[in-house]
């Protein structure tokens, strides 16, 4: 089973992921591999986080690209508007996704045979909100391990 993250009542879902992107990839133990990062979202929130990823830092270099990209297969961390995307089958990362939209995956079993994590980044907004509840009881009701970080209380 996948584990599963819910980080909830984040104010702001792209400066959120930039974060947590940086505290996932640079949280790699020394002399081991890097953590590959996938995040799916709708194309234009991924078109403004490929934007901010690129200034989010002046100490930090995240380095990204879209899974379009001729080197997405050696970037750590990929941007994605499909969780099946055929483009995925050409890319190795296999350690985390990012989810920053609202739809539910279609295939659920093949997403978490791929992903032993799945962070799911879910807004104040109250569209957002309810999708993730629905999300959250999905991913339940077929015996996932949840785990829901609060961000209220940050």
């Amino acid at each position: 089973m996948a584990r599963i993250d819910f980080h909830s009542n984040v104010n702001d879902k792209l400066e959120y992921a930039c974060r947590l992107t940086r505290k996932i990839w640079s949280a790699t133990p020394e002399g081991e591999p890097v953590r590959n990062i996938v995040m799916v979202g709708e194309k234009a929130d991924l078109q403004k986080l490929n934007d901010l990823l690129w200034a989010f830092s002046g100490a930090d270099f995240l380095p990204h690209c879209f899974i379009e990209d001729e080197a997405a297969a050696e970037t750590p961390i990929v941007l994605t508007d499909d969780f099946a995307s055929a483009a995925l089958n050409n890319v190795p990362h296999a350690d985390v996704m990012i989810h920053l939209g609202m739809r539910m995956p279609a295939d659920v079993p093949a997403l978490v045979a791929r992903f032993p994590r799945i962070v799911e980044v879910v807004t104040v907004n109250e569209a957002e909100r309810l999708a993730g509840r629905e999300r959250y009881k999905a991913y339940r009701d077929l015996g996932h391990e949840l785990h829901n970080f609060d961000q209220s209380k940050s």
